[in-house]
């Protein structure tokens, strides 16, 4: 096989390299994407979770609570425990750092015991500087920053201060850390908890046991109080991944796309370079190379494309990989690892995989031209009378089998959630679409010929596609892949939008919020003082109080989000949030409290409408709490937080814990006062009490018109991706087109020695091509709504625990399938214009 490849297929190479380069250059693009994704990805993730290590550092285990801070008393009891060899102490809480200019910084404040976290956490130890003293590791206004933290303040001049809430500590830098990750500082936990008002309060303690002591030994887990839980530190990092896995496997998914498409062109340049060749091929027939040998020659040259593709594109997605990590750090949009800068990480496995992908994408691409050389008659071949075998039965029935398996896996439920089955039902709809395209198109073209038998050229046009379907069926195979998946994310993204607009119209009443800058955390909350003065403004006729904070109900998923907020009855709930069923009517009994919770919290942790939730109440710190009966009687949709929410009504949050902490307001203003009147009259009352720097100001229209520029941008590379797949599906049809011009040269001589003119001829190529492109269309848009359901009513919930409406934007499908087919009509009007030549007239004396 290589002499052949070095001489055969060399000369097709030599002759035709841009022919040859164009389908190189579709594997490369695809692997490119999708290695560079990949990359990216995993260097960002590594990143991350070495930061998330080192913050946790090594310790046999920590005991946490799952809602807020841990009381300090525990660190006495543990540290006295037979079996404990260092007992750690970990305040973690975000601050603002303010210079003498007004810079401001956002950074994490971790607190610890310099005498014990470097047997524990080395990466936390304080290390001093040359001008510091041996005290300062225990001074109360000395801070230790990490890398980040040190670049952040590269340019600030004069003193520092630490600011939490209204209240600004001075700070003063004694030396660094060595924790790599976000801005960090760290300082005395004695120091932290005076500081932030946390005085008796831990987020953690770590523990390093004796040698050949377990922690079941140590602090059996039934004598543990349910709000309370013990974790290795991989439990944290497996919570961290699984926080972006969703949305980092969906990505590399839609990047393998391209490469899916890529085998298209491969398929297109092939077929056309076999059909060139036909009698060269014959000729080798004649001389002893059989079928197999044949079909053998052209998958070699099928894996030659796809090596140098696949080498080229790993290459190149090295160098996208880096260079996006150098410009824009490791997020890609979904704002999992925003602020990370990592450095790439390379790996020989992950090049090897997506090479492997590369190759078996044009294998694929190259099989059914490999099976046409395989296929020729070399007599006829000689002749130039082409192949017309017509497609076995067997083909129709895999047909059927793919589309019937495709439905029936869309039923399974994902694999450690990931919706793979839900993956591979897309993968064989299209494929099993393609392979019933000969049906279709037969079904078709026999409606048309009664109509076409009336007129010359569309009798000519419509006979000949009628007695060669299988020939049409694969010349516009690509096409109706490119607009199938077109249509798919078309639908997809216009119903995951329409659906966003609904729930933000829902979740956003009131004309104007005010939240706490930086976001919500432990420790954090708006002033009291100042939410009675924008109670009292006159200017304000109604506000309503928030607050999130984190539950972990589970230790093996992240964390959800507890939203507390007003929820006086099912009424207004049923209008405040945007439900999916409920919510109940019927009271509750006594000592129960209504939550609602979001569609991922059915998916991840056993919500059931009208079912108890007492997960919730060994996640509550408060006493009264925890003794609570918490009852779902609604479940709504969340696109904020796809690992699950819930929401309990302010009044009786406030009545089981105690805390009033606030960090939002909806602000209503009062009648005829406009939001920017209002909001005005907020920030001088947040002046007057040095609050200003606190809050941020949003109105509902532009949180809404945020909301949806950032889901424009996020989904604009689909818009690229179809784009890129209807140019390969419309290259398809043109190579196919030109390969039957050239296998048809003597048949269209005929046709102009029997009296057709140039324009007749074109004429009778230009319809062949509408007809073709018209039928692919129709079976792309049919194959792209069956593709879309799948989309949007299995992979989307089995990836992101959260459902959608859906929408057919009908005007826009319309617009993409009549765009298709005058493309395809014009390419198709060009590809034959050889049809018309000289050339063409003259190649019927060849049988003379």
């Amino acid at each position: 096989m290589l002499p052949l490849l070095l001489t055969f297929s060399w000369q097709e190479w030599r002759h035709h390299p841009w022919r040859t380069l164009a389908a190189v250059v579709a594997v490369m693009l695809g692997v490119a994407l999708a290695f560079a994704v990949h990359l990216i990805n995993a260097s960002a993730l590594d990143e991350f979770a070495r930061a998330t290590s080192q913050v946790q550092g090594q310790p046999d285990v920590a005991l946490r609570s799952r809602q807020g801070l841990l009381p300090d008393t525990w660190l006495d009891d543990l540290a006295a425990r037979p079996g404990v060899a260092l007992a750690s102490p970990v305040l973690e809480l975000p601050m603002q750092l303010v210079g003498a200019e007004g810079e401001r910084l956002a950074v994490r404040v971790i607190g610890v015991d310099a005498l014990k976290v470097a047997g524990v956490s080395p990466a936390l130890m304080p290390r001093l500087s040359d001008d510091a003293g041996r005290l300062d590791l225990f001074a109360p206004d000395a801070v230790f920053a990490n890398a980040a933290a040190e670049r952040a303040l590269e340019g600030w001049q004069g003193p520092l201060q630490l600011q939490q809430g209204l209240q600004r500590t001075p700070v003063r830098r004694a030396g660094h850390v060595g924790t790599p990750g976000a801005p960090l500082l760290v300082m005395d936990i004695a120091a932290l908890q005076d500081l932030a008002g946390q005085g008796g309060w831990l987020s953690r303690v770590d523990l390093r046991l004796q040698a050949g002591q377990t922690i079941t030994q140590v602090l059996p887990p039934a004598t543990l109080p349910p709000h309370l839980l013990l974790e290795a530190p991989a439990a944290v990092g497996e919570r961290s991944g699984q926080l972006s896995r969703a949305y980092r496997v969906n990505l590399t998914v839609l990047a393998l796309v391209a490469l899916f498409t890529g085998a298209f062109l491969v398929f297109s340049v092939l077929a056309l370079s076999v059909a060139r060749r036909q009698p060269q091929l014959a000729l080798l027939g004649v001389l002893g190379l059989t079928a197999g040998q044949r079909q053998g020659l052209v998958m070699a040259e099928a894996t030659v494309l796809g090596t140098a593709g696949s080498a080229a594109g790993l290459l190149l997605g090295t160098g996208l990989a880096w260079l996006a990590l150098r410009l824009a750090g490791g997020d890609l949009g979904g704002g999992y690892f925003s602020g990370v800068a990592p450095t790439l990480q390379w790996s020989a496995p992950a090049a090897g995989l997506y090479g492997v992908l590369g190759v078996i994408a044009a294998l694929v691409g190259g099989w059914w031209p490999a099976r046409s050389a395989a296929g020729l008659a070399p007599a006829q071949a000689l002749k130039g009378l082409g192949s017309s075998a017509p497609p076995g039965r067997w083909r129709q029935a895999v047909a059927v089998g793919l589309l019937v398996l495709a439905m029936l896996l869309a039923l399974l439920p994902p694999v450690a959630g990931i919706p793979l089955a839900a993956y591979v039902s897309v993968a064989l709809l299209l494929l099993g679409g393609v392979a019933a395209l000969p049906v279709l198109v037969g079904l078709l073209l026999d409606r048309l010929a009664p109509w076409a038998g009336r007129h010359v050229l569309p009798m000519l046009a419509v006979e000949r596609s009628r007695r060669l379907r299988q020939t049409a069926a694969v010349a516009t195979s690509g096409v109706v892949a490119s607009l199938a998946l077109s249509v798919a994310l078309t639908v997809m993204v216009a119903s995951f939008r329409d659906s966003v607009t609904r729930w933000l119209d829902t979740l956003l009443p009131a004309p104007l919020y005010v939240r706490l800058a930086g976001g919500a955390a432990e420790g954090q909350a708006l002033p009291p003082a100042l939410l009675a003065g924008v109670a009292a403004l006159p200017q304000v006729q109604r506000l309503e109080p928030l607050r999130t904070l984190p539950l972990l109900l589970d230790p093996q998923r992240p964390a959800v989000t507890l939203i507390v907020r007003p929820m006086p009855g099912t009424d207004r709930a049923a209008g405040t949030l945007p439900m999916v069923s409920g919510p109940l009517r019927e009271p509750l009994p006594p000592g129960t409290v209504a939550v609602y919770a979001s569609e991922a919290m059915v998916d991840l942790h056993g919500a059931r409408l009208g079912a108890d939730l007492p997960a919730l109440a060994n996640a509550m710190s408060a006493p009264a709490a925890r003794e609570a009966r918490y009852r779902v009687v609604g479940i709504w949709r969340d696109y904020a937080r796809q690992h699950g929410s819930l929401v309990i009504d302010r009044d009786d949050f406030i009545r089981l814990s105690g805390d009033t902490t606030v960090h939002d307001l909806a602000i209503h203003p009062a009648e005829g006062t406009p939001p920017e009147a209002a909001r005005a009259a907020i920030e001088a009352l947040a002046e007057q009490q040095g609050a200003q720097h606190l809050i941020e100001f949003a109105q509902a229209s532009q949180i809404r018109a945020i909301s949806l520029r950032i889901f424009d941008r996020s989904f604009a590379v689909t818009t690229w991706l179809q784009m890129v797949a209807i140019g390969i599906g419309l290259f398809g049809v043109a190579a196919s087109f030109s390969a039957q011009v050239l296998a048809r040269q003597r048949e269209f001589g005929l046709l102009a020695h029997l009296g057709l003119t140039r324009r007749q001829i074109l004429g009778v190529v230009a319809l062949e091509g509408l007809a073709w492109t018209a039928l692919g269309a129709l079976a792309g848009l049919l194959l792209g709504l069956a593709v879309s359901v799948v989309l949007v009513h299995v992979v989307n919930p089995q990836s992101f625990h959260w459902t959608m409406d859906l929408v057919l934007p009908w005007l826009r499908l319309i617009a993409l399938c009549a765009a298709v087919v005058l493309a395809g009509t014009a390419t198709a009007w060009i590809a034959g214009r050889a049809a018309a030549s000289r050339d063409a007239v003259q190649a019927v004396k060849q049988d003379w």
